[in-house]
């Protein structure tokens, strides 16, 4: 049986290895996605970069979700199947791609998330009233006009006219980073980090933690390191990879779809932040006993064997 060039080396010094690789792996990407940018967008190399610093510009949009597919696969997709490689000998075995997956525990899965929108808003709009000290004034002022600024891209980027615009900004916003995400946060940094600390836990909670941070959104610091909790628990109690991807790909697709409804006025907009205000508690406590009655469920059925 082939094993991992690296499998015997320290976590911390796979941790070590394992941001190299990331780093290399964005880099070399993303350099390689510009240069092919060139010819598809049929515009030279200066007019490309003009065009990524101009909101304006009408084929914004197109770049914008050109370079984040891009992005995400150069920062997500490849680092964990290269890594998989070096510490496993088999990406697929190491990643957990391989487990056999219950269509019942992939539909409680789906209820789960579904269930769990109020409590997400809930925390999202409790972390947006977290103050900084006085002193700290300028950065909370930063930090304001970072987030202002993120909505706005977020906006342009899930302005959605078609069905198909809807399926791409599905594939672009949901599938990509629920397959990518997972693999090099729960499949490889949880990992190396349960082996470092020698206790699951804390290699779910820290990498959560990290996880929320990549993302570079205070306000959405809280919610989102819970999110990467549950995604690190589902996958420690099934030991199926696809579980946490399918999670995530729910939990950004409802996401997305929910804005497209709104946007063409098929749905109110207080659908977006249902449960995140005073009113909205029947919701809250709904979610609340939905999320524990299904998750009770899932960790019930994960513990028994696939056949």
């Amino acid at each position: 049986m082939r094993e991992g060039i690296l499998r015997d080396t320290s976590p911390f010094a796979k941790i070590m290895f394992s941001a190299f690789i990331v780093l290399s792996s964005f880099l070399v990407t993303l350099f390689a996605g510009l240069f092919l940018a060139i010819p598809v967008f049929g515009m030279g190399f200066m007019e490309l970069i003009e065009s990524l610093s101009n909101i304006t510009h009408p084929g914004y949009a197109n770049l914008l979700k050109y370079f984040q597919a891009v992005q995400s696969v150069g920062l997500f997709v490849i680092p964990p199947l290269v890594l998989g490689w070096f510490f496993g000998g088999n990406s697929i075995k190491y990643l957990r791609l391989h487990k056999k997956t219950r269509w019942i525990t992939i539909l409680l899965t789906t209820v789960i998330m579904i269930s769990a929108i109020p409590l997400i808003n809930l925390m999202a709009h409790l972390n947006a009233q977290i103050s900084l000290p006085d002193f700290m004034s300028s950065i909370e002022e930063w930090i304001k006009q970072t987030e202002d600024a993120a909505r706005h891209l977020t906006e342009k980027f899930l302005a959605a006219e078609t069905p198909y615009d809807l399926l791409l900004n599905v594939f672009i916003i949901a599938v990509i980073p629920a397959i990518g995400e997972e693999l090099l946060f729960r499949g490889v940094i949880q990992r190396l980090f349960s082996e470092w600390t020698r206790n699951p836990h804390a290699g779910i909670w820290i990498t959560a933690v990290i996880f929320s941070a990549m993302h570079l959104q205070f306000y959405g610091f809280i919610p989102r390191t819970m999110l990467g909790v549950l995604f690190g628990y589902m996958l420690v109690w099934t030991g199926n990879m696809w579980i946490p991807i399918t999670a995530h790909f729910v939990n950004n697709a409802m996401a997305v779809m929910v804005f497209y409804f709104i946007q063409r006025k098929q749905l109110g907009e207080e659908m977006e932040t249902i449960g995140s205000e005073p009113a909205d508690w029947i919701y809250i406590t709904l979610s609340l006993i939905f999320f524990l009655f299904f998750i009770t469920i899932f960790y019930a059925r994960a513990k028994r064997p696939v056949r």
